[in-house]
């Protein structure tokens, strides 16, 4: 794998996937990233112009994720450190408050719009028996709290779906879930309001998780992995 990787982000044109897009590119690495708005998506690709590249992609929706990924894999070949980071999470509500289409929301996105880009990638990846992977799970995908119950089913989810499909790789590759740790961000603020300004934002944040995540190697395969400052 060469010093200069090509790295795949879902959810990048926002918080962590964002601030990771600017921080890898910083580290001198060609990102291909995806993100559900339009606008978003453009102002992206306006700041970081080829080789990079921003697309507008649902990875809920497995025909867009399909098209996307062979795209991309025609241009840039398989990806070296692929991040499945795109995710929402549930209004503030007790399980049985929560109706069954904000629900499948949650489901959809998180696990899967996790499982469907790694269906359309790995294939190459797997082939060339290089990669790294790491889908992002959640402090909330290894204990729980109210009133956020789809959401950590979601990441509890990822956390086994990572960990199976490490059982799964030729050697040479690794995939993780990895947990980022507690970050302002918009998501975070509509969990924990005011209280999310005590924490770190996600600029702050990616300045110490770049260099933790472009380390892991295929040593870390199946590691249940935390950024910690």
């Amino acid at each position: 794998m060469s010093d200069s990787r090509t790295i795949v982000i879902t959810g990048a044109t926002r918080g962590l996937g964002r601030a990771m897009t600017d921080g890898f590119i910083a580290e001198g690495h060609t990102v291909v990233g995806c993100g559900r708005s339009l606008d978003a998506v453009k102002s992206l690709a306006a700041t970081h112009s080829r080789p990079h590249r921003f697309d507008c992609v649902d990875v809920a929706d497995d025909g867009q994720v399909a098209a996307w990924c062979a795209s991309l894999i025609e241009e840039y070949g398989p990806p070296d450190l692929l991040l499945n980071n795109a995710a929402i999470v549930n209004r503030n509500a007790s399980l049985w408050e929560i109706d069954a289409t904000e629900f499948d929301s949650v489901i959809d996105v998180n696990i899967k719009g996790t499982a469907n880009v790694l269906r359309h990638l790995l294939p190459a990846m797997v082939e060339r028996a290089e990669g790294i992977i790491v889908n992002f799970s959640s402090g909330w995908g290894r204990s729980t709290s109210p009133e956020v119950a789809p959401y950590c089913a979601t990441k509890y989810a990822i956390e086994g779906l990572t960990m199976a499909l490490a059982d799964e790789l030729p050697h040479g590759m690794a995939a993780v879930p990895l947990n980022p740790g507690i970050i302002n961000t918009d998501m975070l603020q509509s969990c924990f309001g005011a209280a999310a300004d005590h924490y770190p934002t996600a600029d702050d944040w990616a300045r110490f998780a770049v260099p933790y995540i472009l380390a892991i190697r295929p040593s870390d395969n199946g590691r249940q992995m935390t950024v910690s400052p």
